[in-house]
């Protein structure tokens, strides 16, 4: 099946939020508490996600099979790390459509848009227990620094990667 990437649109919103919740129950069980993960509502995700659609974020969306399997959503950095002028919000794919190379198209598409916008370099944090950081580290970003959060009520340690150059980054994934 072929897989396709491109900019989402608000009526994305639902399938964001279906990616959004089921990602996060399978990639953080165990990780973060089960209440929270649980608690997880799909129906008020779709209107957060109504709401960032509407902003000048940007959001990629990758379909597989005629529907949503994943999602890139990025932009200004929201905190400094090191020099980076952009952030990787978040990325996450169906657990079905992991490993197959969709992450690093949705990644390549993010880093090309920042490019066209200026930016320069780009950030992501990423739970440090996340099995998935591996990820990130094969397309080249590197460990910047570190902080904790609180998630459920259980304090987790978060890392934070970057991509000094956008351009490698676009070229490389």
């Amino acid at each position: 099946m072929k897989i396709s990437i491109r900019a989402a649109v608000e009526a994305d919103a639902g399938a964001i939020a279906h990616v959004h919740v089921e990602s996060w129950q399978t990639t953080y069980a165990g990780i973060v508490p089960d209440a929270y993960l649980a608690g997880l509502d799909e129906s008020l995700r779709s209107k957060l996600w109504s709401e960032w659609l509407s902003s000048s974020a940007l959001v990629f969306v990758a379909e597989w099979g005629g529907r949503v399997v994943g999602f890139a959503h990025g932009g200004t950095n929201r905190e400094p790390v090191g020099q980076c002028d952009a952030e990787l919000y978040s990325l996450y794919l169906l657990k079905e459509a992991q490993k197959r190379g969709i992450g690093a198209e949705l990644l390549r598409a993010m880093a090309t848009a920042l490019l066209e916008l200026n930016f320069k370099s780009m950030a992501v944090w990423v739970l440090e227990q996340n099995r998935s950081r591996s990820f990130y580290e094969r397309t080249g970003a590197q460990l910047a620094t570190s902080k904790v959060i609180d998630i459920g009520g259980t304090k987790l340690m978060e890392v934070a990667y970057t991509w000094p150059d956008l351009k490698v980054l676009a070229l490389r994934v």
